[in-house]
This record gives C-alpha cells, sequence and structure tokens, in this order.
C-alpha cells in the first residue's frame, strides 16, 4: 500500500487554498509594513537633525550631531545608566499605582452615580492643575526621596485612565446588560463577566498614554529636586553647557518612555485576544 493512501492528503489544505494564501500575504505586508515605516520615520528624523546641524552651522552647544551624542551614550553609558534606573523606578511605581487607584475609583464611579457626581469635578480641577505646580508641594510634604516623584507620575497617568476605564464600564451594550439581568446575574458577576470585558479596550488606550505620561512625571518630579535621576542630569547639563549630554539623557528618557510603552502593547496583546489583529 502506498504511502499516499496511508496519509491521504487533504483536499483544501490552507497552503493551497486562495482565500488563505491572499490572508497571509496580508498579514506579512502589514508586518512589514508596522516594522518598516517606523523605522523609516526614525532614520529620516536623525538624518534630518544632521542635515540642519551641518547645513545652518548650529554650535555644538546649541544641538550637536546625532554622531556626538551616540557616543556620548557610548562613553558614558555608565552615569547615564546609573541615573536612568532611580527614574525607571520612579516612572514604574507612579505607573501601577495611579493607574490601579484610576481602575479602583472608576469602578467605585460606576456603580454609585451619585459619587462620580460628587467627585468627578473635583479629579477635573485637581488635574487641572499644572504638574509643574503640583511637584513643589508634593517635595514639601514628602520630603526630597523618591515619593514625591512616583506620586507625581502616578497623578499624571491617573486623570486618563479614570476617564477611559469609567467610559469603557459604562458603555455596554444595553441588550447584553437586559440579557445578564433576565438570567439574574448579580452586580459582580456582570462586572467580571461584562462590563470588564468591554472596558479591556478602553482601559489598554489610556494606559499607552500613561506608559509615556509616567515617565515625564517622574522627570518632572526630579526637575523640582533630586540629586540623581534623569530629570537631575538635564539640569545639570543645562547649567554646563554640556548639550550632548543633555541630548543623551533626553533620548534616553525616550527609550524609556518607548520601553514601558512596548510592554503596554504587549500585554495588550496577550489578554485581548478576541479583536482584530488591526485593531491592535
Amino acid at each position: 500500500m502506498s504511502a499516499t493512501a496511508l496519509h491521504p492528503v487533504p483536499s483544501t489544505a490552507p497552503a493551497a487554498d486562495p482565500e488563505y494564501a491572499a490572508w497571509a500575504v496580508q498579514r506579512r505586508r502589514r508586518l512589514w509594513r508596522s516594522r518598516i515605516l517606523p523605522a523609516l520615520g526614525i532614520v529620516g528624523l536623525i538624518l534630518g537633525w544632521w542635515a540642519i546641524v551641518v547645513w545652518f552651522g548650529v554650535k555644538p552647544f546649541v544641538a550637536p550631531s546625532p554622531w556626538v551624542v551616540v557616543d556620548t551614550l557610548w562613553t558614558k553609558r555608565d552615569v547615564l545608566l546609573s541615573n536612568l534606573i532611580p527614574t525607571a523606578i520612579e516612572a514604574g511605581g507612579g505607573f501601577l499605582l495611579g493607574n490601579l487607584a484610576a481602575i479602583l475609583i472608576a469602578t467605585v464611579f460606576v456603580h454609585n452615580k451619585t459619587l462620580q457626581e460628587i467627585f468627578f469635578p473635583v479629579v477635573l480641577m485637581f488635574n487641572a492643575i499644572p504638574v509643574v505646580a503640583k511637584a513643589p508641594i508634593l517635595v514639601l510634604i514628602m520630603g526630597n526621596d523618591m515619593e514625591p516623584k512616583i506620586t507625581i507620575a502616578a497623578l499624571v497617568c491617573f486623570f486618563p485612565t479614570l476617564v477611559n476605564t469609567v467610559r469603557g464600564l459604562e458603555s455596554v451594550n444595553p441588550q447584553a446588560m437586559e440579557l445578564m439581568r433576565v438570567l439574574s446575574a448579580s452586580k459582580t458577576e456582570i462586572f467580571f463577566r461584562l462590563r470588564l470585558f468591554n472596558a479591556l479596550p478602553f482601559l489598554f488606550s489610556a494606559l499607552r498614554i500613561a506608559a509615556s505620561m509616567a515617565v515625564i512625571g517622574a522627570v518632572v518630579g526630579e526637575w523640582v529636586g533630586a540629586n540623581v535621576g534623569v530629570g537631575a542630569m538635564i539640569i545639570q547639563a543645562t547649567f554646563n553647557f554640556d548639550s550632548a549630554l543633555l541630548y543623551a539623557a533626553i533620548l534616553m528618557s525616550a527609550s524609556l518612555s518607548g520601553f514601558f510603552f512596548l510592554l503596554v502593547v504587549l500585554a495588550e496583546r496577550w489578554i485581548i485576544r478576541w479583536q482584530p489583529e488591526d485593531a491592535h
């Protein structure tokens, strides 16, 4: 008996399906597009930066060339890394604290409209106060250690996550809500089986914003008062007219924001698997 008879080839193999082949080609194109276009944008930005510095003869203490900044990143990597670690701890702690508080308060607001009507305007007014105005107050209250920087990062993350989470928890399909009530579902079951799943896309949209804002909050807190950290390094480099170190510190903080953003994106793709790829 032949091998073909023992193991017959399926007549509808995925590789032979024209629709599957077209979908696979489109998927590869989307993947390459999602990688190539951002890379082209970064390369274009660096080339534009280099062209402006060379063509207009910009003084090195105003704006160094990209190659000088890269050399500074390498030669002073120990100093940069030692200052990046405190900022990463402050931003990470503020990100977790601020978003956790926002999710808990959003849950309370959704289940108690009276509290939402009372305190939401208060939260809105508090968020309207500039970060640079809140930072000195927190430093006076908490001291000059990591606590005020973590708090500032948490406050920066708090409001976007609160607004988006409330919106996601409230924008439930009325028919699905009615079905849950017909099935005599409790508030807890409605929350975990309906509201929470509906709010996840809204929540992760806010977390993407918070991932970058947390680093900004930590850096701003270090501007007010700190001896270590990327913010402190930026202030010191500015006063010393060390533009290469200044730009290197800015690139380090931007890379940290990008790293946090990437972690949120990966977590979103791992958790929200029922959405199409284009939604991510």
